[in-house]
């Protein structure tokens, strides 16, 4: 009895050692034949044989640190202020107007190519990365792979890895020093691959783009993504104003553009009370936090910086420090 008790015992367990691996087993097929499809479409696409195979041989399955990070992302609930005051410290701000006096002669050559204010390039490094500071440290062919082979926005991160691969097969950066967001965001100014072959820029003229070491590739990339969105040099962001005491909040919104002379009669003024700017083109008036929220008017260039990122907080975040530059050099610091 004791012999078909063990015996019953030991086909049980092999029952279910079978049964808890048999799908781990078809996960990891599944993944190779997804892996081997990727490696034709990449090949069809220009990418060398030799790129594939240092990039894609030691992928054996997804990242699941990835996955936890895709499914988790916390919800923003910030307010506007919060977000702005977090991101425009002080020290942030003495960052910035150091590397500005750093690199005096690069931000003038890309100021003067690219038509782009040089605060508001800085402002844009300093709020991505805080000047280089935090690039990530995810692979990014990895992470790419991860998210391509997931379901929820495959086609998406499909294009971009085919894109990184590009990146790397182009010679601009090696494959162990590829290296950004959780999410395949590159390099200082937290470029996606695709974003990299339109907008990044060789501005130190060594024949790569490097946006993970190079600040002028970094200052000029920045620069030549703003032009291309549609950059205007003779304006700024916009600004932060205040509401007369009853207002037709229906006027809200970047789908209204009005003149200043219209926003003026509206009761509109600056944020210490003066009068709006003499200027002679339209803005829109936002308040990112409803209704007794900050105000702000805000013009093109805010628009271009929603292409970048599509976050009236970012772009709020973006300008305001570029403005605290401006004000910090005209006072003297």
């Amino acid at each position: 009895m004791k012999f078909f008790s063990s015996l019953i015992l030991v086909i049980t367990s092999v029952c279910w050692l079978f049964a808890t691996s048999a799908p781990a087993k078809d996960m990891e097929k599944d993944f190779a034949v997804w892996l081997e499809n990727l490696r034709v479409e990449a090949r069809s696409a220009g990418v060398s044989q030799e790129t594939l195979e240092a990039a894609l041989t030691d992928v054996k399955g997804p990242l699941p640190r990835v996955i936890d990070l895709d499914r988790n992302q916390p919800e923003f609930t910030q307010s506007l202020e919060d977000y702005v005051a977090a991101r425009v410290s002080e020290k942030r701000i003495d960052n910035g107007r150091r590397m500005m006096s750093r690199y005096p002669t690069w931000l003038g050559r890309v100021e003067r190519k690219y038509g782009v204010q040089r605060r508001f390039i800085v402002a844009l490094w300093g709020i991505e990365t805080n000047y280089g500071e935090h690039t990530g440290s995810f692979p990014v062919i990895h992470s790419l792979v991860t998210l391509a082979h997931d379901g929820r926005r495959s086609s998406y991160f499909r294009k971009e890895l085919l894109d990184a691969l590009h990146v790397l097969d182009a010679g601009h950066i090696r494959l162990k020093r590829m290296k950004g967001s959780w999410a395949g965001a590159m390099g200082q100014c937290q470029f996606m691959p695709s974003s990299f072959r339109r907008y990044a820029a060789d501005a130190d003229g060594d024949g790569r783009i490097d946006i993970w070491n190079s600040v002028p590739d970094v200052l000029a990339s920045a620069a030549n993504y703003l032009k291309q969105a549609g950059w205007q040099d003779d304006q700024a962001w916009g600004r932060p104003v205040t509401l007369p005491g009853k207002f037709d909040f229906s006027l809200l919104g970047l789908e209204t553009r009005l003149p200043f002379s219209r926003w003026q009669s509206l009761g509109v003024r600056s944020s210490d009370g003066s009068a709006l700017p003499c200027r002679d083109f339209n803005a829109s008036l936002i308040m990112p936090d409803g209704p007794g929220g900050s105000a702000y008017l805000v013009y093109d260039n805010f628009r271009v910086l929603l292409a970048w990122n599509k976050s009236n907080a970012f772009a709020v975040a973006v300008g305001t420090l570029s403005d605290r530059f401006a004000a910090k050099r005209k006072n003297g610091g």
